[in-house]
């Protein structure tokens, strides 16, 4: 189960910085968010990995931690906002510069400069 999150974990990131580091805005808007699932999957697993575990005390049996699932729960929601925020931005920007590159410039811009 360990190798499953951490194969996972490491497909996530490098995936969500590779798109992140893309010319385009809605690629790094899918980056970021793949890069912030791979932290919450991160932030779960730190938590220790016990599937017959209670989440509830009881006794002195094992239990699992529920700090690390209410920090991803918060993550997600969190994250969701900044998602939903950033998509805004982009078409916004997209809007008023009439392009979707991340540095704003246009194709002719380019050329110029060459």
């Amino acid at each position: 189960m360990e190798m499953l999150y951490a194969i996972t974990t490491g497909v996530l990131s490098a995936s969500g910085l590779y798109l992140t580091l893309r010319g385009r805005t809605f690629p790094v808007v899918v980056g970021l968010t793949l890069l912030s699932y791979a932290v919450n999957l991160f932030l779960f697993s730190m938590g220790g990995l016990s599937t017959d575990a209670a989440t509830i005390i009881e006794g002195s049996g094992p239990y699992a931690d529920p700090l690390p699932q209410a920090l991803v729960l918060t993550a997600i929601v969190i994250g969701f906002a900044m998602t939903a925020f950033a998509v805004i931005l982009a078409m916004r920007a997209r809007g008023d510069m009439g392009n979707d590159h991340v540095d704003g410039r246009t194709a002719e811009d380019r050329e110029e400069r060459r």
